[in-house]
């Protein structure tokens, strides 16, 4: 009877917790503390006492960039530490989570993998919600039906990719761009790599990377300092020690340009252009960002949504974006069209991308999109959720702790010249790798 109590106190909690969701919003501009650990592990702590929940994540060095010659092994240690546990299998550790209404996600990017929990406040709930998530991030027992089942699962989701051309057309330009730099592996590995990766293997991955100094905590959420503090030295207290993951070799330059054909029989052709970008925390991130908004980053007020579909219907879409990373992340362009006008997209793509670095936007285009990008900002901090996202890639990458106060600002004081300035560095057009995915006429591969 005091077990279906407390669940009923649990599910009571959650439904006035979920009602007060859609009452209040979140801060507009929050502010970020910043402490260290004694073992080392840095914290980013956001004070949002709106809702009666806390979100925590913490995050390794641990992503895709590490997985050396076991291709997938980032990914797939990250998919097994909720798998079984100090003993306790994957339903039990998932019931736990469950039955205090608190949430568990895990994650692996290019740089960083992470695990995250939601909970409520109440201090009873939060306390073991806690102790789950440390057997899960401390104890993991890597057992090795998980580790066949989750094998089985990421083996058919390769041969996924293989059916799908927007997926072979991004691993063959990250491939392209980055040659033999980690972001140029997919993250899932291939075929051959998963079924070598051995159960030691994962261990021994974890043992390196899953370790103390090699760690930070976010924490956002309706709990005070000090107990963010606590929380804080828990969490890390459960880690082996450990060190911190070697620094990666930076990003080559590309010297040439590439062009790539890859047969697949597809309704239409799938083309990306583009080539390695910038990186977190460049001096160039807002003008690129600002830039780019007009180029291709606005949606159907952008220059290539207008050229490529509203003036000629080559495609439904045209865009472009950077995607900032730890080194120079991809630039990239794209769209999807009909096999007899790829030619012609493509020829209209990179004209514009070299108009673009020549003359920059107009002052009209420049101000519709400072109001664009400034009128859009509450609505990407206007929850938790999204503000411990801020709250990550501040701390992980080392940006300003008041980066989202200045973020308007910074928008504001871009210029013509600034965009002209970073682009002309930035982007090069003779050295740019364009990628088609489709059919052609005489059915063979190509690449130059």
């Amino acid at each position: 009877m005091q077990l279906e109590q407390k669940e009923i106190n649990v599910h009571t909690k959650i439904i006035l917790f979920s009602t007060l969701c859609f009452a209040v919003s979140a801060l507009a501009s929050p502010d970020i503390e910043y402490w260290t650990t004694d073992k080392g592990a840095d914290v980013y702590y956001v004070h949002a006492p709106e809702l009666p929940m806390v979100d925590i994540q913490i995050v390794f060095d641990a992503g895709s960039t590490r997985d050396a010659d076991s291709l997938g092994i980032a990914m797939l240690t990250n998919s097994l530490l909720a798998e079984g546990a100090n003993g306790e299998d994957a339903d039990t550790i998932s019931n736990g989570f469950e039955s205090l209404g608190a949430i568990y996600a895990a994650d692996v990017g290019y740089d960083s993998a992470s695990l995250q929990l939601r909970s409520l406040t109440d201090a009873e709930l939060l306390t073991e919600a806690i102790e789950n998530f440390k057997k899960v991030i401390s104890t993991p027992d890597f057992p090795n039906d998980a580790l066949e089942r989750k094998r089985s699962q990421m083996l058919i989701a390769i041969k996924a990719k293989e059916q799908s051309p927007g997926a072979i057309a991004k691993d063959a330009f990250m491939s392209a761009i980055y040659q033999s730099h980690p972001y140029g592996k997919p993250s899932e590995g291939n075929e051959a790599s998963i079924k070598s990766i051995k159960r030691e293997d994962i261990i021994s991955f974890y043992r390196k990377y899953y370790n103390a100094k090699n760690s930070m905590i976010a924490i956002v959420g309706a709990i005070d300092r000090k107990t963010a503090e606590q929380i804080s030295e828990d969490i890390v207290n459960a880690l082996q020690d450990g060190k911190k993951a070697v620094p990666l070799s930076k990003v080559n330059k590309l010297d040439v340009s590439k062009n790539i054909f890859i047969e697949y029989p597809s309704v239409q052709t799938h083309i990306l252009v583009g080539q390695p970008g910038v990186k977190r925390g460049d001096a160039d991130y807002f003008p690129l960002y600002v830039g780019n908004h007009i180029l291709g980053g606005g949606g159907m007020v952008s220059r290539l949504f207008e050229e490529v579909r509203e003036k000629r219907g080559l495609s439904y879409s045209a865009y472009s974006y950077f995607s900032p990373m730890r080194f120079k992340g991809p630039f990239i362009a794209g769209l999807q069209t009909k096999t007899d006008q790829s030619d012609e997209a493509i020829s209209v793509v990179l004209e514009n991308i070299k108009n673009y670095i020549e003359l920059g936007p107009t002052e009209e285009e420049l101000i519709s999109a400072k109001k664009n990008i400034i009128g859009g900002f509450p609505l990407r901090v206007d929850s938790n959720s999204k503000i411990l996202n801020y709250v990550v890639v501040i701390g992980y990458y080392k940006l300003p702790l008041d980066y989202l106060h200045t973020f308007n600002s910074n928008v504001e004081a871009v210029t013509i010249e600034h965009i002209k300035d970073a682009f002309k560095r930035r982007l090069t057009v003779d050295n740019l790798v364009t990628v088609k995915v489709g059919t052609s006429t005489n059915n063979k591969n190509k690449e130059n």
